[in-house]
């Protein structure tokens, strides 16, 4: 498959259902070793850095990536692997987790807004809020007469974002439910990853089937030409990581990324 294919096979086509059980799970596209996914990796690698940097120089576009899939799924794998080139300054990563009782006073997308990655900048979001139409949904959080009405209202926040010069790649990691279970027993005989584990992991387990249920319409719904939806075959892990960083490097690569002129003739600065 050539490099550039990656976006074009996982992404969700605007308008046509995102079918999860349908996908494979542990699909590599042909790739056959993790030695050689690995070196693809490090290639993608080497050029994130490099592009960041001209994102950043240039300062005309933002890159949001959202990061959303089942526990263990490999969120935080994925950004330890793929943005480890990245220069820190420019690139922030925010985890969404259960709202204050401040952040509960205001609209669902209030938080969320102020993560946004400002231009020049990397904006990396661990759960996002895609929550707001997945947990809330599962849980019977908030009714659905209001949930149902988010799907409209995240369209427009990523295009307002879009249209202010955010470019949004999102992710879903997708793993099997067996691959899962795996998971969750290395993490429970593992002491070092002990702290990985809570009670409630399995308790969201329990609610597999709702959960793709509910990942199933928001991908569905909310994978639009300015921000799309991809599903990315995470049961293997150095695959997961060589696709998204594949997809995020083409995106920016993309951008006519350069560095800006001078406002002035640097000739004329002398140094003693």
């Amino acid at each position: 498959m050539s490099r550039h294919e990656y976006s074009h096979r996982f992404r969700v086509k605007p308008g046509e259902k995102a079918h999860l059980s349908q996908r494979d799970t542990s699909d590599t596209v042909g790739i056959k070793t993790k030695k050689e996914g690995r070196t693809l990796l490090a290639r993608n690698v080497a050029e994130l850095e490099r592009l960041q940097h001209l994102l950043y120089a240039d300062g005309r576009h933002a890159l949001l990536i959202v990061l959303q899939g089942m526990d263990a799924g490999g969120k935080d794998g994925t950004i330890r692997h793929v943005m480890s080139s990245v220069n820190p300054q420019g690139c922030r990563v925010t985890s969404f987790k259960q709202p204050t009782p401040h952040e509960l006073k205001h609209d669902f997308l209030w938080r969320v807004h102020q993560a946004t990655p400002a231009l020049g900048e990397i904006g990396v979001f661990n759960r996002s809020h895609y929550e707001d139409v997945l947990i809330v949904r599962v849980r019977d959080i908030v009714p659905k007469r209001v949930w149902s009405k988010r799907y409209a209202h995240i369209n427009n926040f990523e295009k307002l974002l879009t249209d202010s010069g955010v470019h949004i790649l999102k992710f879903f990691l997708h793993i099997s439910k067996e691959e899962q279970k795996q998971r969750f027993l290395r993490r429970q005989n593992d002491p070092s990853r002990n702290w990985k584990l809570s009670p409630s992991d399995a308790n969201e387990r329990a609610l597999w089937d709702a959960y793709m249920a509910a990942y199933e319409d928001a991908l569905t719904k909310c994978s639009t030409d300015y921000a799309p939806w991809f599903v990315i075959p995470s049961d293997k892990k150095w695959f997961r990581n060589l696709a998204i960083s594949q997809i995020i490097a083409d995106k920016m690569a993309s951008l006519d990324l350069r560095f800006p002129e001078p406002t002035f003739d640097v000739s004329t600065i002398t140094f003693d």
